[in-house]
């Protein structure tokens, strides 16, 4: 990306028009600034996520009604904060190196900018160790599993399977789930077999179609919690036990069978969680989580990362470098 000339102007990438990866262009907006309460990041680098794609095709436009064009895209941000609004926490602090999860339907908009603007609350320290494009790989799918996990509430010693282990999100699940003390049943193409057993996976079954099947080989009366990464919604639930529950992230609930409870996760639930936010920011500190990163595509190559997204068999997320 070209670098800022204009004063009180930054460079970002979004679209005006709802469409394929070539509606991303590069686009000039106003400098935001920090308002009560929040910060502002220069953003290094922001993480390429399904939910980025789903913007750009138009499918966030139901919740942002009262929104105009053009649209950012991004929900995971790394950088270095460069302005505090009044009131700002005081955990946080000019220059400092941060990672923050960007709710891109806010009138502020998405990560792929050189600036973004968020609430103080929802920006942690980032990871130390971690460069920029890998700490953006972190918020946003480990929060999703986190919130996945809490919704199953399966106990110490008891047993879950997470479908879509490979992906980013199903990984951080399988990690999460271990650091809890439970056994995982989890799924893999052959070739990912060594891959998620690597994330602490107990059991890998073969994905597709009929992974229920495969995972009822080894849990016969079914397991009491399933993180659906996979999103493959009612070919997974006979996987469940009578009265389990079921997992999932792309906001299907249902309905199911024999009692069984579809919690419907949606990450922005916890996006003001600091604490939460924090813990995982440890975690991927001390090695409970993996920070994958598939390749790193500078910012004004963001229609090629979109692409590959959609052309599939990523292992980690693409990253677009704004540094």
């Amino acid at each position: 990306m070209p670098p800022r000339q204009v004063a009180g102007v930054m460079k970002a990438i979004g679209v005006h028009n709802f469409g394929g990866p070539e509606a991303l262009q590069v686009l000039e907006l106003p400098e935001p600034q920090a308002g009560p309460g929040e910060v502002r990041i220069r953003v290094h680098a922001a993480a390429v996520s399904p939910t980025d794609v789903m913007l750009r095709t138009g499918g966030h436009a139901v919740r942002m009604p009262d929104r105009r064009p053009p649209f950012v895209p991004g929900m995971d941000a790394a950088g270095v904060i460069d302005q505090l609004g009044p009131g700002a926490d005081g955990r946080l602090a000019v220059g400092q190196r941060v990672v923050a999860m960007v709710l891109f339907t806010s009138s502020h908009g998405g990560a792929y900018a050189e600036q973004v603007v968020m609430l103080a609350a929802t920006v942690v320290p980032a990871p130390e160790g971690a460069d920029f494009p890998a700490a953006s790989t972190l918020l946003m799918n480990a929060m999703t599993a986190r919130l996945a996990l809490d919704a199953l509430a399966v106990p110490n010693g008891g047993t879950v399977a997470v479908t879509g282990a490979a992906g980013a999100v199903g990984g951080y699940a399988v990690e999460l789930a271990k650091a809890d003390g439970l056994t995982v049943i989890a799924d893999a193409a052959r070739y990912d077999t060594e891959l998620v057993r690597g994330f602490g996976a107990d059991h890998a079954v073969d994905r597709g179609t009929d992974v229920a099947a495969r995972i009822l080989a080894l849990a016969p009366d079914g397991v009491p919690g399933l993180v659906d990464g996979s999103v493959q919604t009612t070919e997974t639930v006979p996987a469940v036990a009578d009265g389990g529950t079921l997992a999932e992230l792309r906001g299907w609930s249902g309905p199911a069978e024999r009692g069984i409870r579809v919690c419907p996760v949606m990450v922005p639930d916890g996006i003001t969680d600091t604490e939460g936010l924090d813990t995982l920011r440890r975690q991927a500190e001390d090695g409970t989580l993996t920070l994958r990163v598939a390749e790193v595509l500078p910012a004004h190559e963001a229609a090629e990362a979109h692409r590959m997204l959609e052309a599939g068999g990523l292992r980690g997320r693409l990253v677009l470098d704004f540094s």
